[in-house]
């Protein structure tokens, strides 16, 4: 009988990504035939599992989407305060989660799958995939600071990685800039921290595109399916 590790398993019935999976077994929440296990046990088709008192389904046909995410909607599956998330947004029956993360007042672009493995590629930082933020400041940033940016700030005690940093506008009368920033890391707040290390307050932040995939043609609140030409494309970019 062909058998795998339960991570995996869990990631490929679409319920999250194979990185939670590891979290919820080092949790104790994963169970097999009754029984709790540890990380790296496996199972086969023929066990039952549990996650989180779920029972987990056959593998599901994987989906793929681009949101463009609205300002105050949470980044989640689901709200304890009830709050709208990014999930209530597309109309699908099928359990899909966002893939990393865009704070409750940032904008712009996200996916959302069940595909547990491109999850898991496209937010791991050694794979490099290049985020697109555009974000407006307070004060006129200069271009000492733009290089700054560029060959990295320390946040949290940890120097961020090597980004590109682009001023797009910068308005004296009402004292503020736009800066693009591109990044291949996903820390949390990162931009928002970045520019916080060089004491400027970021005023909107959007992110544009991840990888190849741009918001062209698509309006706040609005989403699309991806191709299986994006999906095979993203697999390959990530896995260069």
């Amino acid at each position: 009988m062909y058998v795998e590790r339960v991570q995996k398993i869990i990631a490929a019935s679409g319920y999250c990504s194979r990185r939670k999976a590891e979290e919820l077994i080092k949790q104790g929440k994963v169970f097999v035939n009754g029984e709790i296990i540890s990380l790296g046990d496996k199972a086969s088709g023929n066990d039952y599992i549990e996650v989180e008192g779920n029972a987990i389904n056959e593998k599901q046909d994987k989906v793929y989407y681009l949101l463009n995410k609205p300002r105050g909607i949470i980044t989640s599956t689901y709200d304890d305060k009830g709050r709208k998330t990014v999930v209530d947004l597309i109309d699908i029956n099928t359990r899909i989660y966002p893939v990393g993360r865009l704070d409750y007042d940032t904008t712009g672009l996200l996916i959302l799958t069940n595909d547990g493995e491109l999850a898991n590629l496209l937010t791991h930082p050694k794979n490099n995939i290049e985020k697109v933020y555009i974000a407006k400041i307070e004060g006129l940033i200069t271009k000492g600071y733009l290089k700054t940016l560029e060959n990295g700030v320390v946040i949290d005690g940890k120097k961020t990685a090597k980004s590109k940093a682009k001023l797009i506008k910068a308005d004296r009368k009402t004292n503020t800039s736009v800066v693009q920033l591109v990044i291949h890391e996903g820390r949390n707040h990162q931009v928002k921290n970045m520019f916080k290390a060089l004491g400027y307050n970021v005023i909107k932040l959007k992110r544009e595109a991840i990888s190849f995939l741009t918001l062209d043609g698509i309006s706040s609140g609005q989403y699309r399916q991806l191709t299986i030409h994006e999906v095979k494309r993203l697999y390959n970019e990530a896995k260069k």
